[in-house]
């Protein structure tokens, strides 16, 4: 994190700003150590031993894509069985189906660790039935493990306090969250690079490409074409404690962060070089909540997923099905 963005993540806490519209974190519990805390893990200098992910996925058959989900694993379990791919008991029943979650788990709700362990089984149930769960990394997961913790409600305080693997009394943060509570101390060791919630992330990518489409949080301008692979790899290897602070969680253009794709004026030219660019027809982006629902711009070039479906924005849930022809909202 720069120190730009520590300062102005530390002036925001301070006035009780809240440019997003997220419940605030209750001040007692000190947001702020959660950025002192990332700022004193140290990547080793030996280099990252992580094996890349293929970046491209053929067309499957059935292809369906969740937007931001938030915390609320009621919300998460309703998409996922609109989208034909769990059973009422939370198993994977798609077949060969793929789905692309892109992002946004975390905040604004309490249903985290639920819906963490939910989307790690279905990526395995999914895998051995022949088809694919994948789920991607939006700002909330970065901004989390870098110890932004501005949007974190009471229960999602309380949620990682007691789970699995999670050492509130982590060496390496101990000087860092000296005088922070016990609910803090977990999430920081839960999240924070090198902790056991940041290395599940770790095995997930910012940006995939699946038959013709490519799946990111934000969407892409052109500044961030050239090499996708490596912007996955910054970012896991951060994540797995095994580098530095990766550019993607710093750019306010980047594919977790610009707005340029969510608003009701789209730059259709602007989108058709970024596609052409990374050799793909269509872009698929949440992030910005949608109050039409899930809709598509410049001739279904673009698709504009988050309908906020978490209780913290009341939206519709609904999911997109794409084909190589087009896609559509499916919905009670």
């Amino acid at each position: 994190m720069t120190a730009m963005r520590a300062a102005l993540l530390l002036l925001l806490v301070a006035c009780g700003r809240d440019p997003a519209r997220a419940p605030k974190a209750r001040v007692s519990l000190t947001p702020d150590a959660g950025v002192a805390a990332a700022a004193a893990v140290a990547p080793p200098s030996d280099g990252c031993t992580l094996v890349d992910h293929p970046l491209q996925r053929a067309q499957p058959a059935r292809l369906v894509a969740i937007g931001d989900v938030h915390g609320d694993l009621a919300a998460t379990r309703h998409a996922l069985r609109l989208g034909g791919a769990i059973d009422a008991d939370d198993r994977w029943i798609g077949g060969e189906l793929v789905v692309v979650q892109t992002g946004d788990i975390l905040d604004r709700g309490s249903g985290e660790q639920e819906i963490l362990e939910l989307f790690e089984r279905l990526e395995g149930e999914a895998a051995k039935a022949g088809g694919a769960f994948v789920w991607l990394l939006g700002n909330h997961e970065l901004m989390n493990s870098a110890g932004d913790f501005r949007y974190v409600t009471d229960g999602g305080w309380a949620d990682f306090a007691d789970a699995p693997g999670v050492d509130p009394a982590r060496p390496d943060l101990k000087d860092a969250l000296a005088g922070a509570t016990d609910e803090v101390k977990a999430r920081a060791a839960a999240f924070l690079p090198g902790g056991p919630y940041a290395d599940m992330f770790a095995g997930q990518d910012v940006a995939t490409i699946v038959g013709d489409a490519v799946f990111s949080h934000a969407g892409f301008l052109s500044t961030w074409t050239a090499d996708v692979t490596a912007m996955n790899r910054s970012a896991r290897c951060w994540l797995d404690g095994q580098g530095a602070t990766p550019a993607v969680l710093e750019d306010s253009d980047g594919p977790v962060w610009t707005r340029a794709w969510g608003g009701a004026e789209v730059d259709c030219a602007r989108l058709r070089e970024v596609l052409g660019a990374l050799g793909v027809a269509r872009m698929v982006v949440g992030h910005t909540p949608q109050d039409t629902g899930i809709n598509s711009a410049c001739d279904g070039a673009l698709w504009r997923i988050d309908t906020g479906m978490s209780s913290a924005y009341g939206g519709p849930v609904q999911v997109l099905e794409l084909t190589p022809t087009g896609g559509r909202a499916l919905s009670d």
